[in-house]
């Protein structure tokens, strides 16, 4: 007997929005640090809501809200995160957990649950408060005793002192492999370029790997009125040199999606007067291939070499991040390209510049990455807003994604 088909409810959807949006709520968005009270508040619900759906739910160790399909052996997971970046948006991370629970709800409606089940996770953390991405480092079993009683936020509190005071207990929820068949995640995309190309639909090719570097130089300080320019040991200069050399020359080596930044520059003492005797730069850089990211950063170090002791001014480069990049499963975004098909959607395959969950997930399962269009390109703001059509159509297309995987 062919089972009925699960059909999502737009309507419940954009309420539990709404509503979700209403913890932390600050103006037209939120703001709903991890393990701030909002947000402690905002996972209780969360738990309660996919229990009334049907769901096995429960808050891990770590804040992970899970809900599971106890009635099935297999399932798909579907999930992202619901703190937010302070003054942030109200779709940014929610929408994905929405979705999961609006898709498992909908299909446990549909006797569809047992064929293949659903389970939604709100991952805790991936603003990274305290611990970037913990709750989906700690979903992968990927998250070492040191990095947890390390890890505290800007204004001091350790991250033990947090899960001490949220008061959360029981098992942690793990990756099973015999269980979880691939993970999904829908994601406003937080740009301008779905909206700049009239397409509703985002399809994730993978999410960039970030390089990011701190250039110091020291020098020594003089009169910038009576010491010549021959015989000066600026410490600015080789860095003002190396920016530009960063903006004409990267995009001989760069791809299509490659960006980079130098958005942190500071120069000592600082004054209209004073030759810097110090002078420091961050320079970040991502790309979703790393042979490429290996091949700006060999450059880089390379114009640092050149430039060490040039005009009496030692250079050197450290390393501040480096995060690899994941790419997403090539059969995850062929059926998230035939549901939106299906939908009448224009879609459109993209990287993501970003870092999602599915970026530490996707290291150990199939992970697909949906995006719908941000208006204005806006997000990590209260201006951050969707269309409420895309939305629906977002969570409607990754349904079918579910559909075709239960059928595969």
């Amino acid at each position: 007997m062919h089972e009925p088909m699960a059909r999502v409810n737009g309507t419940r959807l954009l309420q539990d929005l709404r509503r979700l949006a209403e913890f932390g709520k600050l103006g037209t968005g939120v703001d709903r640090v991890s393990f701030s009270q909002p947000d402690i508040e905002a996972r209780a619900w969360l738990r309660e809501r996919m229990s009334a759906a049907g769901l096995d739910a429960a808050i891990d160790p770590v804040g992970n809200v899970r809900g599971v399909t106890r009635q099935s052996a297999r399932a798909v997971v579907i999930g992202s995160h619901t703190d937010s970046v302070p003054k942030g948006g109200w779709l940014d991370g929610a929408l994905g957990v929405i979705y999961g629970l609006e898709i498992a709800r909908s299909r446990i409606e549909a006797g569809r649950a047992p064929a293949l089940g659903v389970d939604v996770v709100s991952f805790q953390d991936e603003e990274g408060t305290y611990a970037s991405f913990l709750g989906s480092r700690s979903f992968c079993n990927d998250l070492d005793a040191k990095t947890m009683e390390g890890a505290r936020s800007q204004s001091g509190e350790l991250l033990t002192d947090a899960l001490r005071r949220a008061g959360y207990g029981g098992q942690p929820w793990r990756y099973d492999a015999a269980r979880h068949v691939a993970y999904l995640e829908a994601h406003i995309e937080q740009g301008p370029r779905l909206e700049a190309q009239a397409r509703r639909i985002g399809i994730v090719t993978g999410i960039v790997g970030i390089r990011r570097f701190r250039i110091a130089a020291k020098g020594q300080a003089d009169h910038a009125g009576t010491t010549p320019m021959a015989m000066r040991r600026d410490a600015a200069r080789p860095l003002y040199e190396i920016a530009h050399r960063i903006h004409a020359e990267f995009p001989a080596v760069a791809g299509p999606d490659t960006v980079w930044n130098v958005g942190i520059v500071h120069v000592h003492p600082g004054a209209a007067n004073v030759v810097p005797s110090e002078a420091d730069m961050v320079v970040e850089f991502r790309d979703t291939s790393a042979q490429l990211l290996d091949e700006i950063e060999a450059l880089l170090r390379a114009w640092v070499a050149a430039l060490d002791g040039r005009s009496g001014v030692k250079l050197e480069a450290s390393g501040l991040t480096r995060i690899a990049p994941t790419l997403m499963a090539g059969r995850m975004e062929t059926l998230i390209e035939s549901a939106a098909a299906e939908h009448g959607a224009a879609a459109m395959s993209m990287p993501s510049g970003a870092g999602h969950d599915a970026m530490v997930v996707g290291r150990f399962m199939p992970a697909g990455m949906l995006f719908i269009p941000s208006i204005g390109g806006r997000s990590h703001d209260i201006a951050e807003n969707t269309d409420e059509k895309d939305i629906v159509l977002g969570c409607e297309v990754l349904a079918r994604v579910v559909e075709q995987l239960e059928t595969a």
